[in-house]
């Protein structure tokens, strides 16, 4: 199950995945995504909170369309942060933002702990 968190008139979407991930849930995601782009903004500001989220829970069809779907729109896609409380995943963030930076100018994704939830917001508004 997905939620947005908290909202923002900006260019910035915050939500969190809880238990596991569907593809009603990938359907809400992109909805979400393209009504910040139908407001006008050029670019996407995601936060994704994971802390809850269990990957076995997750339907394998709505993981790739989440991948198909990103690629698709990477071009509108801005800074990304990643809140959990995993050290794998906080291991993995360095690795991908080195692609994610290469791939899109001022483009910038992090790995914050839940106890920077407040941070991870301000960098999605920066």
């Amino acid at each position: 199950m997905i939620e947005q968190i908290k909202t923002f008139k900006t260019n910035a979407l915050a939500i969190e995945v809880i238990d596991g991930f569907t593809e009603t849930d990938e359907k809400l995601a992109q909805k979400f995504f393209k009504e910040k782009l139908d407001e006008g903004f050029e670019t996407v500001n995601l936060l994704v909170s994971i802390n809850e989220y269990k990957i076995s829970n997750t339907n394998a069809k709505a993981f790739f369309e989440d991948i198909i779907f990103v690629l698709r729109n990477y071009k509108n896609l801005g800074h990304l942060a990643i809140v959990g409380h995993s050290k794998l995943i906080k291991a993995l963030v360095p690795l991908d933002n080195f692609f994610f930076k290469r791939l899109g100018e001022g483009k910038e994704e992090r790995y914050f702990d839940v106890s920077q939830l407040e941070e991870a917001f301000e960098f999605i508004t920066e």
